[in-house]
């Protein structure tokens, strides 16, 4: 199975973005598709957080869009929210000692492990912070 970091998410719910048809022709693939893919919990956090915020970008998505992009997302059978299981203090514990990360690292070491206990096999994102990370990573705008 593989994950969606929050950069695919945001270039697809912004129209004005250089990567917007890649990211959305590969959101609406993971949404009507048969295989599961999945979205790490922090990431839809960070979804809003990013494409609602007028220091991003001059004209932010309404709120009410941005909810309705994600809530197509996670009415999909296929799309499955990774969230921490009780065994998610081993997976960051050693994620965080292998990789050494700190400070604002820290969250993509949260959406790592949650990746790793969840079995992900590839995290599907243009973020190069993940290569610190026993992860599988694949970006689609760049072959």
């Amino acid at each position: 199975m593989l994950a969606v970091d929050t950069n695919i998410l945001v270039y697809a719910a912004v129209p004005f973005s250089e990567f917007h048809d890649t990211a959305r022709e590969l959101v609406t693939e993971l949404v009507e598709g048969r295989e599961p893919s999945a979205i790490p919990w922090p990431c839809v956090y960070e979804f809003l957080r990013v494409v609602t915020h007028p220091h991003f970008f001059d004209h932010p998505l309404p709120l009410e869009m941005a909810l309705s992009d994600l809530n197509r997302l996670m009415q999909s059978p296929s799309v499955h929210l990774l969230s921490e299981t009780l065994r998610h203090a081993e997976f960051i514990d050693l994620l965080l000692r292998e990789s050494k990360v700190i400070g604002n690292r820290m969250y993509d070491a949260h959406i790592a492990a949650l990746c790793i206990e969840h079995g992900i096999s590839e995290l599907i994102t243009a973020d190069r912070d993940f290569t610190r990370f026993p992860i599988k990573m694949k970006n689609p705008f760049h072959p």
